[in-house]
């Protein structure tokens, strides 16, 4: 396993998780109503570990890794491909099918973090962990 696969060692990947609840914050002023009755089990399943695995197979694995394959799309600034921000920008898309529009468009920034941890440490693993930590949170908070 190299050192890049190795990314719960990546002080920057823990920076990654620990900036959640900085996302959770921004939510919270957009004066959502939280849910008031329990979700089943099932539901909360989906939303914490089954979309978060699909999603990260579907647009980091799938759609950003192929925008990769273009150089135009390797330009970086501030260590966030093109790449990523495009793939990011379609997974924000995806979410206006749930979500109302702030929110969705919301969804950029930890899909940003999430195509950041994937093309860091080259594994799923890494975006798919932290993805899983960031609906957790909103869950806990708005579910």
């Amino acid at each position: 396993m190299t050192r890049k696969h190795r990314f719960w060692l990546d002080r920057y990947f823990w920076l990654a998780a620990v900036a959640a609840p900085l996302c959770w914050l921004l939510l919270t002023q957009l004066d959502v109503p939280l849910r008031q009755t329990a979700l089943p089990l099932m539901t909360l399943l989906q939303i914490v570990i089954v979309s978060p695995v699909l999603e990260e197979i579907v647009f980091r694995g799938g759609l950003q890794a192929w925008l990769l394959t273009r150089i135009s799309m390797r330009h970086t600034w501030l260590q966030i491909s093109l790449a990523n921000v495009l793939a990011s920008s379609v997974f924000a898309a995806m979410h206006l099918l749930n979500q109302p529009p702030l929110w969705a468009a919301l969804v950029i920034l930890p899909s940003l973090v999430f195509g950041w941890a994937w093309e860091r440490h080259q594994t799923l693993l890494s975006p798919i962990a932290l993805h899983i930590l960031y609906n957790a949170g909103f869950i806990w908070l708005f579910g």
